[in-house]
């Protein structure tokens, strides 16, 4: 039986981000499927371990886009959107198909294989430069200091962000991120649901 404690943790404080790993070792043992409860009061349903987290992607009973998995009345019931935010509640990351496989067209070609070989060089020079500082540093979070500045720098070469607004773009990718965690709505298992 999972520990009582595991239930209360709130996985969006910062006391748990410095250290999440022993939780989910813990969930993938002992409840591998687990209910949280997010900033905004949604109950959500974390998926740990790989095997079932790629059949929940690629099973189509399961929704990213709430329109699809709610009923009118539970979306009156939901919490609204921000209208600042409108604008990013559909965007390749919350459509499900055929909208996502729509949009998906659009950016492919930039990640396909020759423009990505072409960065080869721009990206190794980067790692090195971060890298370079975790050394002097000491230390490193290996997600904030060097895999997620490595991404977010070669998706703005993607994009054509000048390297002089990259500290910006970093900043407003990562607010972006926050806004993001929608939970993938468990659209044909009501007894999922809360």
């Amino acid at each position: 039986m999972i520990d009582t404690c595991i239930a209360t943790v709130d996985i969006t404080s910062p006391q748990f981000k410095v250290n999440p790993f022993p939780f989910y070792a813990q969930l993938r043992a002992e409840a591998p499927v687990f209910p949280v409860m997010l900033p905004r009061k949604q109950r959500a349903w974390l998926v740990t371990r790989y095997d079932d987290v790629v059949s929940v992607l690629k099973d189509e009973r399961f929704a990213k886009n709430r329109h699809n998995a709610m009923s009118a009345e539970q979306l009156k019931k939901a919490p609204g959107v921000p209208s600042i935010f409108k604008a990013l509640d559909r965007n390749l990351l919350s459509l499900d198909n055929p909208d996502h496989a729509r949009l998906r067209v659009l950016v492919y070609k930039a990640f396909m294989r020759r423009p990505i070989e072409g960065m080869r060089d721009r990206i190794q020079v980067l790692a090195d430069e971060l890298l370079g500082k975790v050394i002097q540093q000491g230390q490193m979070d290996l997600i904030a200091d060097f895999a997620l500045p490595l991404t977010l720098t070669a998706i703005g070469q993607i994009l054509g962000v000048p390297a002089k607004d990259n500290p910006k773009f970093h900043r407003w990718t990562k607010g972006l991120l926050v806004l993001e965690r929608i939970p993938i709505y468990l659209s044909c298992f009501p007894h999922f649901g809360g």
